[in-house]
């Protein structure tokens, strides 16, 4: 029943050789490109922002690390352990983007960006993590339609993000001030000249 489901929401969101060609266009930017506010906003929230908030922003950034590396390593494993073939190798539908004939679940793009946006729900502020899962779930849509992955596979990506916050979380309650203390430290030696030119946030 969940496989013919996950066949139906493909089809509806498949494009099609009579889809317009910006919106194909446009599909691949999403899909490839807009991943990459991922790396941005974690470089910016660590080496700027008011003096205030530094301190918050940066074990943001600490408990986001923690969460990415806990759930792409959770879906490399189900990936192995559950191998679900691509909608282009199963030839169903029509494929857009140019894609590796690898496991389809669940999907790294969308373990990614739905990590990123649960962190920003459950750590930042609500406004921000409602943006950023309006951000996932357009990317997630963008590789459904271009025909590189099944609705379920970024279903399966958003629960192994909230697998990988929920066990950032833990971990943090456990270890995180300490490894902050020692990423601090390790920061200001790495980056003393720029922090004192005033570049960037000590």
């Amino acid at each position: 029943m969940l496989e013919n489901l996950n066949y139906g929401l493909f089809t509806l969101i498949n494009a099609t050789p009579a889809s317009p060609e910006w919106g194909i266009r446009l599909a691949i930017f999403i899909a490839k490109d807009l991943i990459s506010i991922v790396p941005a906003l974690v470089v910016i929230l660590w080496l700027w922002g008011p003096r205030k908030q530094v301190a918050a922003q940066r074990q943001l950034v600490i408990k986001i690390a923690m969460a990415l590396v806990i759930s792409l390593l959770a879906s490399w494993l189900l990936g192995h352990l559950f191998p679900h073939d691509r909608p282009f190798v199963d030839r169903v539908g029509y494929n857009f983007l140019h894609h590796a004939a690898d496991d389809s679940f669940p999907s790294d793009h969308g373990t990614a960006i739905f990590t990123f946006a649960l962190a920003f729900l459950f750590w930042h502020r609500v406004w921000s993590g409602i943006l950023l899962m309006m951000v996932a779930c357009t990317i997630a849509w963008s590789r459904v339609y271009l025909g590189v992955h099944w609705p379920m596979d970024m279903l399966g990506g958003m629960l192994v993000g909230l697998l990988g916050c929920l066990s950032a979380q833990i971990l943090w309650n456990l270890f995180g001030n300490a490894l902050y203390q020692r990423l601090s430290q390790l920061y200001r030696i790495c980056f003393a000249l720029p922090i004192r030119k005033g570049w960037i946030r000590d």
